[in-house]
Order: structure tokens, then sequence, then C-alpha cells
């Protein structure tokens, strides 16, 4: 049997992934992943590594085995992430964006902007169950309509994120909201409901903020507005038509298909769309190299896997259109592999199983206990850097607890998914987080600050968990 490990040594890794993430912010900048923030993933790892080798009863086979089981489990995650690449390539040249662009500026008010795409957002995500979809389809749109705005590309990015992740949070088809109710054994409705008293008034809280924001927004440089919408139209193909490829999407989702199939069937009709539409601009893309149906379908499959670059005729815009597709991806697969990697080994070292006794100890009432939930959830989304693996170690730990206790099982599952679900997305490392600052072109310490209902969330369980102890009122059977 392992000898356990010391709080103070379990603690070294993450002090040292601490320190030399802050040392690669304050040299890169937005540019930290790059490549210096997987860097300091693999030298934290590596002091994990060392620390656990110097145990007599942990051996290297032992870090193979989780690390290659671990990339395993990635496998589904990375190819979702390369689609999502795809599908933001195909879906600018085809148009389907930019026409969202286009329209969206003119229906949109500047002072209403914020709180109006906070609740686009919360509606897509409740119907199709998934932040990742939402953001990488909707809100990419919305970044293009707020950049046209003149509003700060963090609060708009923070209005998208908090949105999409309330809808994620309570839609039965979220994969999240099903993994928290399982794992914990509460009817998935029952999860549903009960996390409403929350969630509801978290997601208040923030559309106040962000209905205060847009009112003292100043106004509209409407000449930039005319340049934007002015390089749009000379640039692309323009039509209401296009929007049909997002509302296939929709009816995809709303099916429940599989979330690849749906990323890799939007991808192919809008690049077929793109190729029927937006012919020119294909051809434009593939370069001279070629003539007729090789020259559009070098162009397409330039669009779907590498980057390209427009000239709209406004430097603004040309960031905006320019896409990366799957290739774009890459940098954020490097940084899921290396989070990957610090987490099994952080695990085999036994460092997160001594981190978790501690945390137990401190639970001792109903507020300490549901802070102790929260807090953990929020760890392993640092210590692991996965949203889900997060929600699954996270309710196994309080499982007995919760129940020896005489809590319910609903509570648990509600508290996990305010403290995991939700702040995945505000940590640059993990998988939620590296995803939607790719998608968004925003880094997560730009967005953070403004993903409101992301980490209001957390506090408001506790909140409630204290009126709950004040009532006398939680002290029911467990449920299974």
């Amino acid at each position: 049997m392992r000898k356990p490990v010391s709080l103070g040594i379990a603690f070294i890794p993450l002090l040292v992934l601490v320190a030399l993430i802050a040392a690669v912010v304050s040299v890169f900048g937005d540019e930290t992943l790059a490549g210096a923030s997987q860097i300091a993933l693999i030298v934290a790892a590596a002091v994990a590594v060392g620390i656990g080798l110097l145990r007599r009863d942990i051996v290297w086979d032992d870090f193979e085995r989780e690390i290659g089981r671990k990339m395993g489990d990635l496998s589904v995650t990375i190819f979702i992430l390369l689609l999502i690449g795809a599908l933001g390539g195909s879906w600018m040249v085809s148009g389907v964006v930019p026409t969202l662009i286009y329209y969206g500026v003119q229906m949109m008010s500047p002072s209403w902007f914020l709180l109006s795409a906070c609740l686009i957002c919360a509606l897509v995500s409740v119907m199709t169950g998934s932040s990742w979809t939402t953001i990488a389809t909707i809100g990419v749109a919305l970044i293009g309509i707020g950049g046209a705005m003149g509003i700060e590309q963090g609060w708009v990015a923070g209005a998208i994120v908090s949105g999409a992740y309330f809808g994620d949070k309570i839609s039965p088809l979220s994969d999240t909201t099903v993994l928290a109710s399982s794992t914990v054994g509460t009817p998935l409705f029952t999860h549903i409901r009960y996390m409403l008293w929350t969630t509801v008034p978290t997601f208040a809280i923030t559309l106040l903020i962000l209905a205060a924001k847009g009112i003292g927004t100043g106004g509209v440089d409407m000449h930039q507005v005319d340049l934007v919408q002015k390089g749009l139209s000379s640039t692309f193909v323009l039509s209401p038509w296009l929007l049909v490829v997002p509302v296939i999407t929709g009816v995809m989702i709303y099916m429940r298909l599989p979330s690849v199939v749906v990323l890799f069937m939007a991808t192919l009709i809008a690049t077929v769309t793109a190729s029927a539409v937006q012919g020119e601009l294909l051809d434009q893309i593939a370069g001279a190299d070629h003539e007729g149906w090789m020259q559009r379908f070098r162009g397409a499959m330039i669009v779907v896997s590498g980057s390209t670059s427009l000239d709209t005729g406004v430097p603004e815009l040309n960031r905006l259109v320019a896409t990366h597709g799957m290739s774009g991806m890459m940098g954020t697969i490097w940084l899921i592999l290396c989070a990957a990697l610090f987490g099994s080994a952080m695990s085999v070292a036994g460092m997160i199983e001594s981190i978790m006794r501690s945390v137990v100890r401190l639970a001792r009432g109903l507020v300490s206990t549901v802070a102790c939930t929260a807090a953990t959830g929020f760890f392993f989304n640092v210590a692991i850097a996965d949203q889900y693996l997060s929600i699954i170690l996270t309710s196994n730990i309080f499982s007995d607890l919760y129940r020896k206790r005489g809590y319910e099982s609903r509570l648990l599952s509600r508290t996990v998914e305010d403290g995991t679900t939700v702040t995945s997305v505000l940590i640059p490392w993990n998988t939620c987080g590296m995803t939607q600052s790719s998608v968004l072109g925003v880094s997560t310490l730009a967005y953070a600050p403004y993903a409101f209902f992301c980490y209001l969330s957390p506090f408001m369980t506790v909140l409630a968990a204290a009126v709950m102890r004040r009532r006398r009122d939680c002290k029911t059977p467990f449920i299974v």
C-alpha cells in the first residue's frame, strides 16, 4: 500500500505551476497559449513525477499507464476540437457568420447589446445543450457584431460565455448536466429544478450588471459600422438564405445527434455552400496553381484545414474574418495534452488524494460542506484541467459524506454543477477555457473578469446553503 503524501509536498507541483504561469503571463501576455503555458505544465508535471519516483512504491510504469489512459479519454475531445476549427473556417468563408454580423449590427442596439448577447446565447444553449456549439456558432457572430459597435471584446466574450454556460447548465440535453445528476444518483429533472434556486438568481445578477454596463456605453461610431458593413458586402455574397445552414444545424441538435455528427455535417453543409455561393472567394484563397473544379476544391480544403486571410479593406474586419481551420486548434490541443500530463502525474503521485483528504476534514457543517464541495470542483478544474473528470471525482469524493449526514443527493449534484461545470471556462489551461479562448479569439484572462455568471455561481451555492441551514429543511433522506 502506498504511503500518503504530506499536504505540503502535494502542493509543491501546484505552487510551481502557479509561479510559472504568473511568470509566463507577465512576459508573454496574450501569447501565453502559444507555447509558454504548455512548457509550464510540463515542468510542473516533471516536478510531480520526480517527487513520486522518490517514493519507493511508485515506478515509472505507473505514470505511463495513467498518461496513456488519460490520453485515450481525450481522443473524442480532441476530434471535436478539430471539427470546431473546421466549422469556424467553413461558416466564415461560406458567408454564414458575415451575414449574421451584417444584419445583427442593424438590428441590435449598443445600449442593450451585452444583455441581448447573453440572453441569445442562453436561449441557444438551453435548446442545444452545448455551450461549446453555442459559442462556436452564434458566439463568433456576436463577437463580430460587438467589435463593429466598438464594445470591448472582454465584455462581449464574458456575456457570451455567461449565457452559454447558463443554458448548458440547466438544459436536459447537456452532457455535463446529465453527468452530474447521474454520477450522484439524482433524477435528471429533480436536479435541474433544484439548480434553478441558485442558477436563476445568479443569472439575474449577471443580466443586471450587463444591462448597467450597456446603459453606460457611449454611442456607436456609425462611420465604423458603415465600414464594416461595406467591407462585408464587398467581400462576401450576403443573403438571408445563408441562415438556412445554422437552421439545419439547429434541427440536427434538436434531434439529439452526437456532437461529432452535428459538427461534421454542419461543416460539410457550409463547405458545399461556400463552393456554390462564394466560389470566387474560394478561388482567391486557393491561389493560381490550379484551374476549374480543382481550384475550388483546393480552396475548400484550405478553408477547412488551414488558415485564410481575406482583405476586406478594413484592418479590424480583416482580423475578424481571418480563419485558422483545424490547424488553428493545434495549440489548444497541445495545451490539453500537457494539462492531461500534469493531471496524471499529480494523480499517480497521490498528491490529489492527499489534498482532497485535507479538504474533506474541513467539511463539518452544512455550509462548510457545500463550500468544500464547490472549492474541490474548482481545484480539480485547475489541477486536472478536465471538466468531466472534475465532476466525477468531486461527486465520488463527497457522495458518502453527504449520505452519512443525511443531505439530499440533489444538494450534492447542484453544488458540483455550481462549483465545477461553470468555473472550468475560467481556467486558461482547462479544456473549456482553452477552447472558448481559441474559438472567440479572446484570451481567458481577458474575458474571465466579465464572465459574471461563472464565478458568482459558487458563491451563490454557498449562500443558498446558509439559507437552508437557517430554515432547517435540508435534513431529508439521501436520494438514491
